[in-house]
This record gives C-alpha cells, sequence and structure tokens, in this order.
C-alpha cells in the first residue's frame, strides 16, 4: 500500500466513502425540495430501521404496550441510501439530516425532536415511563444512555465502517476500532455482572439504546462479525440481550421501517397496530397481481 500524505488543503474527492460515498458530503443543508406526509396521530417519525432507528420503535412500541394511547405514531420510511434524508421537509426536523427524527404534535405547536437519545429522552419525560423518578436512578440511566450515544460511533462510524464497508482493507483501522469494539463490549459485560438490567434493576430507555448496537453486535446481526469480535466472551451481555429480543415490543420495534430481511419482517411504513398483521411486505406481495 502506498503511503497516504494529506495535503495541505483537503479536497472533496465525491468518491471517497466506499459504501456510502454517494450520501457522504462534506456541507450541509437540502439537496432537494421534498415535503414529509404528515399522518393522523400525535407523533410523526420519520426513519429507518437501523440500530438508531429501532431505538425509537422499540420505545413507542413498549409505550404502547402499557398502555399509553398518546404514544401512537406513524412511522414514515426514510431511505437514506436514495438520500431522502437531504429532502427539505426532513432537514427541516434535523439540520443534522440523520435518522431518526420525530414531531410531536400534540401541543398547541408541533415540536421537532432529533438525535436518537434526545428522543428517547424526550418520550420518557412526556410519558413518565422506563426512566426512574429518584435522582441516583436518573442519574444512572442517563449515564448510560449517553455512554451509548458518545461510544457507538466508534462501533459504527469506525469498526463497522473499516471491517465491513470501506473500499480496502486497511489493518490499522480495523485493528484500532476491533480493539475499542472489544472494550466497549467488556464495559457492558462488567457492568451487566452486576444487575439484570443496564442501570440497573429495571428495564429503561438506557436498554432500549444499548441494544439495537451491542446486542444486535453479539448476536451477530451487526457487519457479520460475531465471530471476529469473538462475542461468546461476553456472556452478560449475550444473556440480556436475549432476554431483551424475546419482548414483543422489541420484537414489533425491529419491524418498523425495515426494508432488509424476511419480508415477513418488513413493515415499511405503520400506522396502526393492525398494520404489524396486515401490512408486512410478505402480505403486500402476495396481493399484487
Amino acid at each position: 500500500m502506498t503511503e497516504y500524505s494529506p495535503p495541505r488543503v483537503w479536497v472533496w474527492n465525491k468518491g471517497n466513502g466506499g459504501a456510502f460515498a454517494s450520501t457522504n458530503r462534506p456541507v450541509a443543508g437540502p439537496t432537494h425540495e421534498q415535503a414529509l406526509p404528515v399522518g393522523k396521530h400525535p407523533l410523526q417519525l420519520y426513519s429507518l430501521a437501523t440500530p438508531n432507528g429501532v431505538k425509537v420503535t422499540t420505545m413507542l412500541e413498549e409505550l404502547l404496550a402499557l398502555g399509553h394511547k398518546g404514544a401512537e405514531y406513524d412511522a414514515w420510511l426514510i431511505r437514506i441510501g436514495e438520500g431522502d434524508q437531504f429532502g427539505s421537509g426532513f432537514v427541516q426536523i434535523n439540520p443534522n439530516s440523520k435518522i431518526p427524527a420525530m414531531v410531536d404534535q400534540s401541543g398547541e405547536h408541533p415540536v421537532r425532536v432529533f438525535e436518537s437519545g434526545s428522543i428517547l429522552l424526550y418520550l420518557a419525560e412526556k410519558f413518565g415511563a422506563f426512566l426512574p423518578t429518584d435522582h441516583q436512578g436518573r442519574t444512572e440511566c442517563l449515564n448510560w444512555l449517553f455512554w451509548q450515544m458518545g461510544s457507538a460511533p466508534y462501533v459504527g462510524g469506525g469498526f463497522g465502517h473499516f471491517y465491513a464497508y470501506a473500499p480496502q482493507k486497511i489493518e490499522y483501522a480495523i485493528d484500532r476500532f476491533a480493539m475499542e469494539t472489544k472494550r466497549q463490549l467488556d464495559v457492558l459485560n462488567r457492568r451487566l455482572a452486576q444487575s439484570a438490567y443496564i442501570a440497573g434493576d429495571a428495564y429503561t430507555i438506557a436498554d432500549m439504546a444499548i441494544l439495537p448496537w451491542y446486542g444486535w453486535l453479539v448476536e451477530g446481526w451487526l457487519y457479520n462479525a460475531a465471530e471476529f469480535l469473538s462475542v461468546q466472551d461476553y456472556p452478560h451481555v449475550q444473556r440480556w440481550a436475549t432476554e431483551l429480543l424475546a419482548r414483543p415490543a422489541v420484537q414489533r420495534g425491529r419491524m418498523v421501517n425495515r426494508t432488509f430481511g424476511d419480508p415477513a419482517s418488513q413493515l415499511h411504513e405503520r400506522h396502526d397496530a393492525s398494520d404489524f398483521a396486515t401490512r408486512t411486505e410478505d402480505r403486500l406481495n402476495a396481493t399484487k397481481p
């Protein structure tokens, strides 16, 4: 490999970025006019079933399972590979052009909420659920929520990118981010050796935030990297992930805005609880001529 020497001034190469070259760019703002659809429910979610997107759909399904009718929502599909996140309507909700983004239209004025951790916290406070109310418990939960928000980019943008998506395998980069990913898994494994859930004895938004990244990782669902990372070395994380993935609301949350895998597991848009039984891709395909 030819040694790279950075130029004095960086210049954008539009072909740079590997699998995501078509959607990566060094500037913000919309690339085209595209209004967002709006449904009938108080909460409008614009997302895709990536780990960050699934955090929020899991939370919404868990709230509905608890009987919070105000958590009914419309989930609209944002196809990030096609650049939907750069449409003017989406950028108006999230200037950072990343999913998920949400609008709460239950009050006098619509409220935009972006960044998955912010959405989880917003919903937890709005409905008084999945966030401890005592000072110590709340702080511990938020410790882990913000840990996830700060740590996962090393897993996705670091390890996942260089291990699975980069146009060439770079040993230094893969080693660097594999080491950090395993360190983070060890952090979680040690924590879950002490408690049933991430923040203690109760299931919280910290678990919902961490599961789609680290739980999926130890299940072998991310980057086809379970063997490479020796995930069997983290039995407490595996125990926790298995238990949470068995929750019906978690299973429904994984289906919403999903565009890959078994058609029976894909619910591209969700506008009613009955959609899980009637509008998955296998059922829609069966009705096509």
